[in-house]
């Protein structure tokens, strides 16, 4: 099949948000794989010399993502779409660019050939790189939210047959994330190419925010008022659009979704919601399930907990719209996370690890760069304050905006809960014991709650953490393995 090949990455894509509105609903490009050498390169490996790290002050003024300060090691500190009047963002910039030069000053140059060049790849680059397919979909939310969605429809170890209808399945990323987490490890380990190869039509979810779906139909990325959304915005408004567009394109009637972390508490808003979803879904897999909140032992979340009524405190901590943690947070969580001096430093300054925990034994060393250089991808701050509300009050309930603004909007001064048990497809859990974000007794206090709960599984191992679901070496053998056993049961109709 011949198609129309993207030409802009995901940087490019970054710096032309808002000059080019999207108002279709419809809009597909099909990425085909090109031809590649032995070692899937598509060209030689590019030369490192010294380092470039470059911030100008029209940059920030200007509101345009930035993203530049990659050091010879493969480091990429990507800073994207800041908000000229939020300055706590723009000086953390100025600090972080120039601690970055000022590290890779000190170590030796990396040779080329050693570099992973995945660092700089968006994940239909990723795909054609390792001999996928992959189209790319423009899906409009109810609330006038553009949304990208990127399709695997075949594997290279299961090629489409001529009239055939692959099962499908949407596979949503969690708090901080993008479609990336499910490539980002490369074939035989990273769930997007391991569902493909197995026969499954992959949809890789972008929730509004990341840096794949920050366009809406009338607002700016750059306006406080795009950011004003939480993970009750990701259930109500994200998942049924991204559902019903699958189920449009594939003609199916159920699909299979799977969910990760914040990507499991946007399904359950949802399902609890607009329970009519339900029906749509053939089976649930929660990977780090995130729905009770009171055993949430991350050490940036805790913080926050204990803030949740002093609006100016948390805003100074972590951004006024767009999560932008401040240089006093970061110093406050550091410290608990890099006192191993066996601890590598991508761990020790990406701000993903430092809020969700690390197992090193579980880290892949080489991928390191490659992840550091994917994630965060987008967050607002309310998905943040959302969060820390449940480990305050202990509910699973909807947004609190306030005394006065909750009569408003709920006609009660406290926002009302989830109704779980309105949660009825069914629905699998998968926890571990070493999770900072989902801890064991919330996963049991979930699982009583849902309505059509099947099963939960303990990891068997106990060290696996909250990013070991995406990024750890074992996922395979210690995850993906049962849930697609259990995929495979539905297909054969024994579940």
């Amino acid at each position: 099949m011949n198609g129309v090949r993207k030409q802009h990455s995901r940087r490019q894509m970054q710096t032309v948000m808002g000059q080019t509105a999207f108002r279709a609903t419809l809009h597909v490009v099909v990425r085909v794989p090109a031809a590649r050498g032995m070692d899937g390169a598509a060209e030689p490996p590019a030369s490192f010399g010294a380092d470039v790290c470059v911030l100008s002050a029209s940059h920030i003024s200007s509101g345009v993502g930035v993203y530049k300060g990659e050091s010879s090691t493969g480091s990429l500190h990507r800073f994207r779409g800041q908000q000229p009047e939020m300055r706590t963002g723009a000086y953390l910039l100025l600090v972080l660019c120039a601690a970055a030069c000022t590290r890779a000053a000190d170590r030796p140059l990396e040779r080329a050939e050693d570099r992973d060049d995945d660092v700089d790849m968006d994940t239909p680059e990723l795909l054609e790189k390792y001999g996928y397919p992959c189209e790319e979909h423009i899906v409009e939310t109810e609330d006038g939210y553009i949304l990208r969605m990127l399709r695997i429809p075949y594997g290279k170890a299961s090629p489409l047959v001529p009239g055939q209808r692959k099962p499908a399945v949407l596979v949503q990323h969690g708090l901080m994330n993008s479609a990336d987490d499910w490539v980002i490890m490369g074939p035989n380990a990273s769930l997007a190419y391991i569902l493909a190869d197995k026969g499954y039509d992959v949809w890789l979810g972008n929730i509004r925010g990341n840096w794949y779906s920050q366009r809406h139909r009338t607002l700016s990325p750059e306006e406080d008022k795009y950011w004003h959304f939480s993970w009750h915005e990701h259930g109500i408004y994200d998942m049924p659009a991204q559902i019903d567009y699958v189920l449009n394109a594939t003609g199916h009637k159920q699909i299979y979704y799977i969910g990760h972390s914040m990507g499991t508490t946007m399904f359950y808003v949802g399902m609890s919601m607009k329970p009519e979803y339900n029906e749509k879904i053939r089976a649930m897999f929660s990977l780090a399930p995130i729905a009770y909140m009171n055993h949430m032992i991350s050490p940036l979340f805790q913080l926050l907990a204990q803030f949740t009524t002093s609006a100016q405190v948390l805003l100074h901590l972590i951004g006024a719209s767009k999560f932008t943690p401040s240089q006093e947070l970061i110093r406050l969580i550091q410290p608990k996370i890099c006192n191993d001096k066996a601890i590598t430093e991508p761990i020790c300054t990406n701000v993903v690890f430092m809020i969700c925990g690390f197992d090193k034994e579980q880290v892949v060393e080489e991928k390191l760069a490659a992840i550091s250089a994917h994630i965060p991808a987008g967050s607002s701050t309310r998905q943040f304050i959302h969060y820390a509300q449940g480990i305050d009050k202990g509910h699973f309930r909807q947004y609190d905006h306030g005394l006065v603004e909750n009569i408003k909007r709920y006609k009660q001064p406290t926002p009302p809960d989830y109704k779980l048990i309105n949660v009825k497809a069914p629905v699998y859990l998968f926890y571990s014991l070493n999770d900072w974000l989902a801890g064991p007794k919330d996963i049991d206090r979930l699982y009583t709650q849902l309505g059509n709960a099947k099963r939960k599984f303990k990891i068997a191992y106990e060290k696996f953490n909250h990013l070991d679901f995406t990024y750890g070496k074992d996922a395979y053998d210690l995850v993906y393995k049962h849930v697609l056993d259990l995929m495979h049961k539905y297909e054969q109709g024994d579940l």
